[in-house]
């Protein structure tokens, strides 16, 4: 599996970037913009094209998942500990964000997956993850229920290595965002997913 994550701030042409790694073979697009409002949100997702909808997974702005038809939700760390996800969890897939091992490996069936992090030191925050001991925590995790979706640093040069190291699936966003050719590094992960 691989995720892309959006930029938190807004991306010319975004949208449209978003269209064509869909119809690369991008499986899910987690669209994390809590800085904008309804109407901002409305105007990102219709530019998308409807068909991949169901594959959009909101971090925000859930009162409008049923008007476009996502039934993927993503709950911050803060959201899973208060307990604020539940009232979703029936008609939704939900997944989270951890950044320990012990804590993904006690996560309930409830969740889709998770996001780990950072596997590597961050792309797109300077500094972050540095000192993360992930990639070698990682061969510990233990949860048959939770798919492991590595985050953090991750390129097409490491992803095999974040693989080797148990994860499921991995997420891309400094790598696709920070990048002048954003489909040309899709496209090299995912011929390394499939070359795994």
């Amino acid at each position: 599996m691989i995720i892309v994550i959006s930029s938190e701030e807004t991306i010319s042409n975004e949208a449209k970037v978003v269209n064509q790694l869909f119809l690369e073979g991008l499986d899910l697009f987690h669209v994390r913009k809590p800085f904008i409002n309804d109407h901002e949100m409305k105007g990102f997702l219709n530019q998308t094209n409807e068909s991949f909808w169901p594959q959009l997974v909101l971090h925000s702005h859930f009162e409008l998942a049923k008007e476009y038809g996502i039934s993927r939700l993503h709950f911050r760390e803060s959201d899973r500990i208060n307990g604020s996800y539940q009232m979703y969890v029936k008609e939704n897939m939900i997944s989270t964000s951890v950044h320990g091992i012990d804590t993904f490996n006690a996560l309930g069936q409830e969740w889709e997956y998770a996001f780990v992090s950072p596997f590597f030191p961050s792309i797109s925050k300077r500094g972050y993850g540095n000192e993360t001991t992930i990639l070698e925590d990682s061969k510990a995790s233990d949860n048959p229920n939770v798919k492991l979706v590595a985050l953090g640093g991750i390129t097409d040069k490491n992803m095999k290595e974040a693989l080797r190291a148990g994860a499921d699936g991995v997420a891309l966003l400094g790598a696709i965002w920070q990048s002048e050719n954003p489909l040309d590094i899709f496209q090299r992960c995912r011929e390394n997913k499939m070359n795994y």
